[in-house]
């Protein structure tokens, strides 16, 4: 009866159950895959300097960081102040330069440095404070002049304090924000600049400009020619808060220069479509004035920044701190900027994409005349990019030809040597139809 298939074919398939039961124990094991666990990921660098980055200016894009509304009624409001936004990787050395400019304007101004945490100092004997900052504590670090909406600048544990960088002192104590490290043609310096544009913005509702220098910049007139170039007369000035779209930002915007293309491509063929078409890719100096109104648009924006903020596989065409900017202002609100940097530069004579550098045998009062000077009919109000050596002759000739003839606080009596230009009137003339 056992030999009819039909019964042999029956038996196994009964079996089968109890061959799958003892199966485990009769066949050798295979080793199981471990099951993955859910592993903590540290952030990288870049990604915590993001975060931080983005509370930074989240919190100076609320209304209570926006200006103060003008009162109808008369009722005196403070002046519009312009913002120094000082971007540097070593010493300050025309600080004391500096420090004759900003004499005797101090409800005027504002000063904000960003210095590479990783820079070392050559300035050892100064007497400027030293931080805790090894202690591990959060230090806060307050200015020497005092405003009502000043914001406490802190530090991290780890500051450019304890990579022995030395504070100038005077009026450049305490307004240092908090730091990270930059790189050039990287976009690094462009964090960089949101970062010192955002402290300001935060720190007083009354900063209506904000000019990007670097330690290498110098002044070409005196800071009541600036501002009054900039805003007019006292009751003129008022008009920044009354009416701020009147005011334009000073950026370069360029988009016919040479090599333009191998910069677009820089990350690879197509990487920035479709944020950013070719056609609407612009080149500039990295160096401006923006207004307020420009500022806040800069921290605020995130879809351009997912792009240039990607890095570059021909480093060799990689200089997004000379493009993000004037694309950013191209695209959102060109009619609202000066087409133009007030910064000069020479790039005569450049090595290694670094423009010109004035040694001391090249300063003269010439040379000063000559910088201020612009194809466009306007005056420069910066000029880069000086060696250390420079400080002595330009400090010798400071009041009589930087600076000239100062006029009162209150911005009502004569320039003296300096001609005022209407900045804001000229570049709404030349931006294109």
């Amino acid at each position: 009866m056992f030999s009819s298939p039909l019964v042999v074919c029956f038996a196994l398939f009964l079996s089968l159950p109890v061959v799958y039961l003892f199966s485990s124990s009769i066949l050798p094991s295979k080793a199981a895959a471990p099951v993955p666990s859910s592993p903590l990921i540290l952030p990288s660098a870049a990604a915590s300097d993001e975060l931080d980055d983005l509370s930074l200016f989240r919190r100076a894009a609320t209304p209570a960081g926006r200006p103060p509304k003008c009162n109808r009624l008369g009722l005196k409001k403070p002046r519009p102040k312009i913002a120094f936004l000082f971007l540097t990787n070593s010493d300050l050395t025309f600080a004391p330069l500096w420090e004759r400019f900003f004499k005797g304007h101090d409800h005027l101004y504002n000063i904000y440095i960003h210095a590479d945490p990783a820079m070392k100092s050559s300035n050892t004997n100064s007497s400027s404070r030293t931080s805790t900052a090894s202690s591990g504590k959060r230090v806060r670090l307050t200015g020497s002049r005092k405003h009502s909406n000043h914001l406490l600048l802190s530090w991290p544990a780890r500051s450019i304090w304890d990579s022995g960088y030395r504070s100038p002192g005077g009026v450049f104590d305490g307004r240092f924000i908090v730091s990270k490290r930059t790189e050039r043609a990287t976009p690094a310096l462009i964090a960089a600049a949101r970062r010192l544009l955002a402290s300001a913005l935060l720190d007083d509702p009354a900063n209506f400009y904000f000019a990007l220098v670097s330690q290498h910049c110098i002044p070409l007139h005196s800071f009541s020619f600036m501002y009054k170039t900039l805003f007019g007369n006292s009751l003129e000035a008022v008009q920044a808060y009354i009416n701020p779209s009147k005011f334009p930002s000073f950026i370069e915007i360029l988009s016919d220069e040479p090599n333009l293309y191998e910069r677009y491509t820089a990350r690879g063929e197509d990487v920035m479509l479709p944020e950013v078409p070719f056609e609407q890719f612009r080149v500039g100096s990295q160096f401006f004035m923006l207004t307020r109104r420009h500022s806040l648009l800069a921290i605020k924006d995130r879809k351009l920044w997912r792009k240039f903020r990607l890095p570059c596989l021909n480093k060799e065409s990689c200089y997004p701190e000379e493009h993000y900017f004037p694309t950013l202002l191209s695209m959102a609100d060109p009619k609202g900027c000066g087409h133009y940097t007030l910064t000069r530069v020479n790039w005569t004579g450049s090595f290694d994409g670094h423009p010109h550098l004035y040694g001391p045998d090249e300063i003269s009062p010439d040379l000063v005349y000559q910088l201020r000077e612009s194809d466009l009919g306007y005056s420069h109000f910066f000029a880069r990019k000086f060696s250390p050596e420079s400080l002595r002759p330009l400090m010798d000739m400071a009041d009589d030809i930087i600076f000239g003839t100062e006029i009162s606080s209150s911005g009502d009596s004569e320039l003296g040597q300096d001609k005022c230009f209407c900045l804001a009137m000229q570049s709404k003339e030349r931006l294109p139809a």
